[in-house]
């Protein structure tokens, strides 16, 4: 997949001394891109993650990269760091509703005692704090497209709100500290994000997709598939964050594809990228899932020149490339007792 993308220019300049950036949830999906993008940047970078979610086979190829440090720690605990540290970037919390549903207290504390943490870090360091939000702030929406002026329609007590309303209360932290501190704050809003180093069984709508395809299974639409979804990918995300950074804006910027499709639409355009024949399969809508998630991004566009360029199907493309090759490593490790998957016709 050819990525077209204009490199923002934020690393340090020549003869200074490298910036250090702590990224919590560095063998995250998003975090171990993110990682990547700053050391291309000219940053040191130090990684944080506890393996909850997070894998070592994201941040692997960087284990002989001399500006690259890893620490296994729990944020929920207090950090230590003698280092001297100009940045400090929160993704370190569950993502995905199967995972923050099997985690529930650990994506809470993550998102409120971990915040705290970090926060204190930060303002220790005197550095700059980066806040992965989410879209789910917005909940079921009742504005559409959501603006970043939308307070949201969130339900604080269903099994979704460990997720929701841990990233709002992360948000508010974060937003008192800048006023408080008049600590430098950014905090940017996700919407649905997907590429290479996906967990194949993160319960996310892509991923659910292509995995089922590679494997000749049904692909499970949940509902009538009419519930819409945006679809952005990381390489373009994490474009975004390093345009973000180069500027004083402390306040929540949604960052994603306006592009909105139909779930339906997805698991058609994913049968055939990968020339499936899988069928389509439809069971019971989650409670409080959400029916229509589609940024306003005139925002980040207006303030960073910034766009999505990556097309769906070239998204799609590379999430295929990903998980056939962790399929068919983890068929290899059980010894072909489970089918692994066929590889994606690129053609």
């Amino acid at each position: 997949m050819r990525v077209i993308s204009s490199r923002a220019k934020d690393g340090p300049s020549a003869g200074a001394r490298p910036h250090t950036v702590l990224v919590a949830g560095a063998a995250g999906f998003i975090g171990s891109h993110l990682v990547d993008r700053l050391l291309d940047d000219g940053f040191r970078v130090i990684g944080v993650d506890n393996f909850i979610t997070g894998r070592p086979g994201n941040i692997a190829h960087l284990n002989r990269e001399p500006r690259f440090r890893f620490i296994e720690h729990d944020i929920t605990k207090p950090l230590a760091i003698k280092a001297k540290i100009d940045w400090v970037m929160h993704f370190a919390s569950p993502a995905s509703p199967p995972k923050y549903l099997r985690w529930p207290l650990e994506t809470l504390l993550a998102n409120s005692i971990g915040t705290h943490h970090l926060l204190e870090l930060t303002r220790r360091n005197g550095a700059q704090f980066l806040l992965a939000s989410t879209s789910e702030v917005y909940g079921d929406a009742l504005e559409h497209p959501q603006t970043e002026r939308y307070w949201g329609n969130v339900n604080p007590t269903g099994p979704r709100s460990v997720y929701d309303e841990g990233k709002r209360y992360s948000e508010a932290m974060t937003m008192s500290y800048h006023r408080e501190h008049g600590l430098p704050v950014r905090v940017v809003r996700i919407f649905n994000t997907y590429g290479a180093r996906m967990d194949p069984y993160d319960g996310r709508v892509v991923t659910n997709f292509v995995r089922q395809a590679l494997t000749d299974e049904p692909l499970t639409v949940y509902g009538d598939g009419t519930q819409t979804r945006s679809l952005q990918h990381v390489s373009d995300l994490v474009e975004g964050i390093a345009r973000l950074m180069q500027i004083d804006y402390p306040h929540p910027l949604n960052l994603g594809n306006p592009e909105e499709y139909s779930v339906l639409d997805i698991a058609k355009m994913v049968l055939k990228q990968l020339r499936s024949a899988s069928s389509i399969v439809f069971e019971p809508l989650p409670t409080d899932d959400p029916t229509r998630r589609r940024p306003d991004i005139r925002k980040a566009q207006e303030l960073l020149d910034w766009k999505p360029r990556v097309h769906a199907a070239d998204g799609i493309a590379d999430v295929a490339a990903s998980l056939a090759t962790v399929l068919a490593g983890k068929s290899r490790r059980k010894g072909g007792a489970t089918a692994g998957a066929r590889a994606p016709n690129r053609s």
